[in-house]
């Protein structure tokens, strides 16, 4: 009797006694659990795109920087990586990213998910789903109310993309808990959002110069004005993780460490070196 191996791969459950019977082995593919749909991480400057902030800025326009990443990993829900948008996006659209004008698409996605919501999803989340590669987005009030950039710069290059893969690195915390609201509480002065937007401008020069050491010190800033603008964002009484005190062990040892979103979800910590227990993104480029 022939002894048939056993594996993590997949058949159809028809073995015959020729081999040219057997059925095809299928390696199994993550798309196939979680669609070929991208994700976006956001990093420093988040905020600026809601006009309830930028409103403040003295000094417009304030940025951001969003990367859109390939569905390599699963990520985890309420965890500030846009998987809301991407479940709205991958009902409209199934798991594949039309071949349209990408800023007609954002503004289709956006008008789709924030019908009727009285605190509307910022188009950051959007914008970083589909546009591909590292974006720089300036959000000015006096452009479209502040509701979309009033520029956005793309960068595809693979060799940075390649370094941001590289020194970002990803450590999960937990999934923001329900009840949680970053911004019931604001105090948002001018001074401290006008930080805010330029922390964004920082990171992403900080990413093309791939200068990791200014990379960390954009987001370090931006969680400052995070902490100034809307204490909730870090701490709150519905958070059972720590968050600021893994930010300030990771931080006294790497360049610089935000959480992926309000309330924790994953930790971003910037390092050239490895990070024990961290896992890393892969930039879509296309």
């Amino acid at each position: 009797m022939r002894n048939i191996a056993t594996n993590t791969r997949w058949h159809d459950g028809k073995l015959g006694k020729n081999s040219r019977q057997q059925s095809m082995i299928q390696t199994p593919n993550l798309a196939d659990v979680i669609t070929g749909f991208p994700y976006r991480l956001a990093l420093a400057g988040g905020w600026i795109d809601q006009p309830f902030v930028s409103r403040y800025d003295p000094d417009p326009p304030g940025s951001m920087v969003v990367v859109s990443v390939e569905p390599v990993n699963h990520y985890m829900e309420r965890s500030g990586i846009a998987t809301s948008t991407r479940k709205v996006a991958i009902q409209r659209w199934g798991g594949i990213l039309p071949n349209r004008d990408p800023a007609a698409l954002v503004r289709e996605l956006y008008y789709a998910e924030n019908e009727g919501k009285d605190e509307p999803s910022g188009s950051q989340d959007m914008i970083g789903l589909i546009y591909p590669g590292i974006s720089r987005l300036d959000y000015d009030i006096k452009v479209e109310g502040g509701y979309f950039p009033a520029y956005i710069e793309n960068n595809t290059d693979p060799e940075i993309a390649a370094w941001v893969e590289r020194v970002i690195n990803i450590l999960p915390l937990c999934p923001r808990p329900a009840g949680y609201n970053p911004i019931d509480i604001k105090n948002l002065r001018p001074d401290w959002v006008r930080r805010l937007g330029q922390s964004g401008r920082d990171c992403y020069n900080a990413i093309l110069s791939k200068d990791a050491r200014a990379f960390g010190e954009s987001i370090n800033k931006s969680m400052h004005c995070w902490e100034a603008l809307m204490p909730h964002n870090l701490v709150h009484p519905t958070l059972t993780v720590n968050i600021k005190a893994f930010m300030d062990y990771y931080g006294k040892k790497y360049c610089g460490v935000m959480p992926s979103g309000p309330g924790g979800g994953y930790l971003y910590v910037i390092s050239e070196e490895p990070v024990p227990g961290a896992f890393h993104a892969k930039v879509r480029l296309k």
